[in-house]
Parts: structure tokens; sequence; C-alpha cells
């Protein structure tokens, strides 16, 4: 009995780990929209690939952790262009915000302000090119960095799985 658990446990952390590694190709979006939509790696084909240079990825104490270069990317505000989200008026849309989650459960928040209405938002990456691989190529695709965080490995998302809208109530 005891080798049966401790072969199904084995089997449920290998399960875990592999989901946690699971490349992604495309992602949803969620929550407060009107419709609720797909994006794929083919569709974001479509969208303005920008050069954002070399990135030093660094911890929560701003220890360097290790270098990205070559980056190319999208504004995640320009794939999120395309959605309408559930308001009665413009100005309620500082009531909302984007939890992005990876497929390990990682999440990182922006709010409607802050992609919108800040420099922030001009940072916000969808990668599509890093150290000279393509998305498809790499095993943790789908990824989404914030260029200009101070601490940049706090927003460097990993296989990224949906965005949730939300707001605030």
């Amino acid at each position: 009995m005891k080798n049966l658990i401790l072969l199904l446990l084995l089997y449920t952390s290998a399960a875990t780990a592999q989901e946690k590694n699971q490349q992604t190709l495309k992602f949803a979006i969620t929550g407060e929209v009107v419709k609720e939509s797909v994006i794929t790696l083919d569709s974001l084909k479509q969208y303005t690939i920008s050069p954002l240079g070399n990135i030093k990825v660094t911890d929560h104490t701003g220890a360097f952790k290790h270098q990205d270069d070559e980056l190319k990317g999208i504004l995640l505000k320009d794939v999120l262009s395309h959605t309408k989200f559930k308001t009665t008026s413009p100005k309620l849309m500082s009531r909302f915000y984007f939890v992005c989650t990876g497929v390990d459960g990682y999440k990182v928040v922006y709010s409607w302000n802050e992609l919108y209405n800040t420099e922030v938002g001009n940072h916000v990456y969808i990668i599509m090119e890093k150290n000279g691989i393509k998305a498809d190529k790499m095993p943790e695709s789908m990824q989404m960095t914030s260029a200009i965080d101070f601490k940049t490995g706090r927003r460097y998302l990993h296989n990224l799985d949906k965005i949730v809208v939300s707001q605030v109530q």
C-alpha cells in the first residue's frame, strides 16, 4: 500500500512538473469582456513586432539573474485593442485590471490605467523572439515582460495561458 501511495505521489509530481513546463502557443482573453477570444502565436504575427534590445532580468531584491538579448515583441495593449470591455461608460475603465497567468499558475497584474495611461503601457510586451530564437521554438513560449520595471523578473511571465479581465467594484 505504501508503495502504491509513493508511486501515485511520484506520478502526480511528474505530471505537475510537466504541466508547469508546458509550452503554450495560444492564450485566452476572458472575464469582463463582451466576447472572449483566443490569441494564437500565428494570429500575433499580424501585429507590429518591435525590437526591445537586451533586458537584464533581476529578482525581487534587484539582484541580477540573467540577461536576455535581442528581444522582439508585441505591445500587450495592441493585442488588447480588439477587446471590448463590459462597461457602460469610459469613466469606468479605471476600474479594470488584467490578471495574466502562466500555465504554472504564476500571475502578473496590470491595471487599465497602467497600460493605457502611463509610460509602462508602452513597454509591456509579449515576446516573439529572444536570443535569436523565435517564440514557437522556445520551451517557455508566449512570454511577457514589463521592460522598464526596476525589478524585471517580478513581471516576467513564461508560458502565458490566459488573461482574465476583471474590475474593482
